[in-house]
Parts: structure tokens; sequence; C-alpha cells
């Protein structure tokens, strides 16, 4: 059964109820009977370690910085290029447009 917390809004005492999710939210403090406000509160569920969608899912995949350096490596190789004699290069014409 989970635990809500509640706050009241005439004394501003704090304090954990619990209660079936079925349930309607508490309206009146038990302590002084003014009206109540739900808290959202943390939780105690956390994952650690390496995680079990890592373990669990899919297979083994390049990492980010081995598959740009690739891109990049491609790149420079086309750049590379030696212009043709008496050609302009096709950058050049285009910013003059």
């Amino acid at each position: 059964m989970p635990i809500y917390e509640y706050k009241c809004k005439k004394c501003g005492k704090e304090y954990e109820l619990f209660q079936r999710i079925t349930e309607p939210d508490l309206t009146s403090c038990k302590f002084c009977k003014g009206p109540t406000k739900k808290l959202i509160s943390r939780t105690t569920f956390h994952l650690k370690g390496s995680g079990w969608y890592v373990t669990d899912y899919g297979g083994k995949k390049a990492p980010a910085t081995e598959t740009t350096s690739e891109k990049s490596s491609t790149a420079s190789t086309t750049d590379a290029t030696p212009p043709v004699p008496g050609s302009t290069p096709s950058t050049a014409t285009e910013s003059n447009d």
C-alpha cells in the first residue's frame, strides 16, 4: 500500500498516510481538521551501477567519439583532393552569386 504525504494549510503540519490508490485524497487535517494539500514526494527507487538497459537489451554500439572521428576523416579525404588546374572551386562561385 502506498504512503502519501499531506500538508495542512491551516496548522502547517506535514504527515504521512497509508492509502490505497483507489481511495480519494484526504481533504481535512487529522490534527486540526483544516484543509490539506497532497505533496509530491521523492521515491526510494534507484537505478545504480551499469544499468539494466545496457546489460539486458541491444547489441554493443560504437561510442559516439569513434563515429564522429570516422566522419571527419572521410570528410578530410574528400576535401584533400587537389583542384584541377584552370578550374575555379565550386565554393568560390557560389559565394559570389
